[in-house]
């Protein structure tokens, strides 16, 4: 479900009832339950609902029939009123035969929970979960849990055995969201000392495959910090809606099954064979016991600091953001000096500053009222944005409102906009036209993750309105950040669209925004089609290029679809080695479902992210339908479905006020 509904689910998690049902087994069946829950909300049509998922569940069924080893599938039946959204996931060591029986009793169970809206089932082989809203981005939520095995280790030295699983699950903790697919799977042969004799320890590490890497490191610590007590039993689990964490002292795959971990950690990781020699007896013994014990103490203890409890994200808790001082910040850029200016929006001006501890930033001054309402606006929408963190968003590190004017102070990035790449001139006067395919495929990717989180997984729906190159930063590694949503209206849950004042930009603004004022998600979700375009094609929204068709992009966009060579819209200064032209396609067709005429036709952003990771071509859910036009010149009216006659004055004004700005 919805981020902003977690709170409300009433989780049937018959685990906690009747135990999860931990067993030794020298190989593991995969249906071993662990965990079902179910929405307390009902469906508004059953019928149609109950078709849409069992559709989507055949659907599923295909993919894992018909792909050879896979283990994961999502599939989505959004038709009429009752729109479903499914994924499966199986664990990697599972035969394709072994994933698909787990699958078929997965969807027997989840069945029992009836006309819910929502529910997932969690197996030893396997995860399936259906929601009326999507959420495939999701990688942590509330009713995480660890569960210990019912037994404990036998062995004299049960602290050797302890920290052997530490470093075990420690491992692979750091290095699965590195590895492909997201998944790791490997064994550690310990030695514990007192004549007890080897024990091989087994562990795996999975995340689904539509979370970022950042999600499925915080989805693991967490499930680390779960099953922390559980070190000292034969096995434990740790089950999340992002990542699944297991070991056992049984084997539950096969030896030829693991991963190597090494190349994915940092100085090499610890060992493979972890040896802790003692007598037990004598007082060297007792010394290298003590020593040992006072290690593991030093660092359980660094763990629970790096992650308080309730921190399931692992940033910073809710206390909002730093306040600074106006001296200081006028201090770190030079009195504001024109020469540390980074660029101007429609906020205010950005600047270069560097702290007294050496801290780069950018400075943020507001073009604000300094009425006090203004102030109480702002001290309020800024304490909760800084609470808003994601890889693909600047960060807001703090705020100064006691100058002339308010101040944000946002991590510095290094490179600058993604315009500048796009669109800008080196020293000779040459475009740019810098960025790979690849990067740009990360940076389209990047910035629907982005927008996904405000819209859905943040705990208020946050609308940018004004998304555009200018907008989306980069940084080291040409990954994009996106900026200037800090003082973003935030949207009431109980409100489907919201009359406001203009505060978009020419080119990308959606046309229900840009003529009626009526705010939604969806209008980030157009401005979002055409940022794609012009990362694609290397052309600007509002330019006008004299070739063959010499019109705006977007309409250029719709005629090369319409013709069948929209993959013709790339850039020519990218090498045509670098990509596909069923690629090039693709993420052009995903543009153009963007900027569908009418908001319920667009796809929500967390749509977005799945269509752009999924294999193939898009399966349109709908035929596209020609693209609203804006244009820069008031007498060039939008084309909206349905519409006849003029459009009102107000309408014509807005055009009119932003062809000045």
């Amino acid at each position: 479900m919805a981020a902003t509904e977690t709170a409300f689910w009433v989780f049937c998690i018959f685990s906690l009832l009747w135990g999860f049902m931990i067993q030794k087994v020298s190989s593991d069946s995969g249906i071993n339950l662990l965990s079902i829950g179910c929405s307390q909300y009902k469906v508004g049509t059953f019928p149609l609902f109950a078709a849409n998922r069992n559709s989507s569940f055949s659907q599923l069924r295909d993919q894992l029939k018909n792909g050879g080893r896979k283990h994961f599938a999502t599939a989505q039946q959004p038709a009429g009123q009752e729109p479903v959204y499914t994924m499966v996931q199986c664990r990697n060591y599972l035969s394709s035969a072994d994933c698909l029986a787990c699958f078929n009793d997965a969807v027997t169970r989840i069945l029992n929970c009836s006309a819910a809206n929502g529910a997932r089932v969690i197996l030893d082989g396997c995860f399936l979960r259906y929601e009326s809203n999507s959420f495939y981005d999701q990688s942590t939520q509330d009713g995480h849990s660890g569960v210990c095995g019912n037994q404990t280790t036998e062995k004299k030295d049960n602290n050797a055995y302890t920290k052997g699983v530490e470093h075990l699950l420690s491992d692979l903790t750091t290095a699965t969201p590195k590895i492909n697919g997201f998944y790791a799977a490997s064994k550690r042969e310990l030695v514990p000392g007192g004549g007890d004799g080897n024990v091989t320890v087994y562990g795996v590490a999975q995340c689904v495959e539509t979370i970022s890497q950042k999600g499925c490191q915080d989805c693991l610590k967490l499930g680390f910090t779960d099953v922390q007590r559980c070190f000292s039993n034969t096995a434990a689990r740790s089950i999340n809606v992002g990542c699944f964490l297991r070991f056992s002292n049984s084997p539950f795959f096969r030896d030829n099954q693991t991963t190597d971990l090494l190349p994915f950690l940092r100085n090499g990781g610890s060992s493979k064979k972890i040896i802790i020699a003692g007598v037990v007896g004598g007082l060297g013994g007792g010394i290298l016991l003590l020593a040992a014990a006072i290690v593991l103490w030093y660092k359980l203890s660094r763990r629970q600091k790096a992650l308080p409890k309730g921190d399931i994200l692992g940033a910073t808790e809710l206390q909002g953001p730093v306040s600074y001082g106006y001296k200081d910040l006028k201090l770190a850029t030079k009195n504001f000096n024109e020469e540390h200016k980074l660029g101007e929006g429609g906020f205010g001006e950005v600047f270069k500053g560097v702290l007294k501890n050496g801290k780069v930033v950018a400075v943020k001054k507001l073009a604000l009222g300094q009425s006090r309402r203004a102030k109480e606006e702002f001290q309020s929408e800024v304490k909760i944005i800084s609470n808003v963190h994601h890889r693909n968003l600047v960060r807001l590190l703090g705020c100064c409102s006691s100058g002339p004017e308010p101040l944000l102070v946002y991590e510095y990035m290094a490179n600058s906009s993604l315009d500048k790449f796009l669109f800008g001139t080196d020293v000779a006067g040459d475009k740019k036209g810098s960025l790979s395919w690849k990067q740009r495929i990360d940076i389209i990717l990047g910035t629907a993750r982005g927008l996904a989180y405000l819209h859905e997984d943040f705990h208020l729906c946050i609308i940018h309105r004004d998304i555009k190159t200018s907008n989306i930063l980069l940084d080291d590694d040409f990954q994009p950040k996106i900026a200037d949503f800090g003082l973003a209206r935030l949207l009431p849950e109980s409100q489907t669209h919201l009359d406001t004042k203009f505060a978009g930009t020419l080119g990308y603004t959606s046309p229900e925004y840009a003529l009626y004022g009526q705010l939604s998600e969806k209008a980030d979700t157009y401005s979002y089609g055409v940022v794609v375009l012009e990362i694609i094609s290397g052309q600007k929204s509002s330019e006008v290029r004299q070739d063959q068709l010499a019109e705006y992009l977007l309409k250029k966009a719709w005629k090369l679809y319409e013709s069948g060579m929209h993959s013709e819209l790339v850039d020519e200064t990218i090498c045509q080695d670098e990509y596909t032209e069923e690629e090039a396609k693709k993420v052009v067709e995903i543009a153009l479902m963007c900027t569908q005429p009418s908001p319920l036709m667009r796809p929500t952003m967390s749509e977005v992210v799945v269509l752009l990771k999924s294999e193939g071509s898009v399966q349109l859910r709908q035929p596209l339908a020609r693209p609203a036009l804006i244009e820069s010149n008031p007498k060039f009216l939008p084309e909206t479905s349905g519409s006849t006659g003029s459009p009102s004055s107000n309408a014509t004004a807005s055009i009119s006020r932003l062809s000045g700005r």
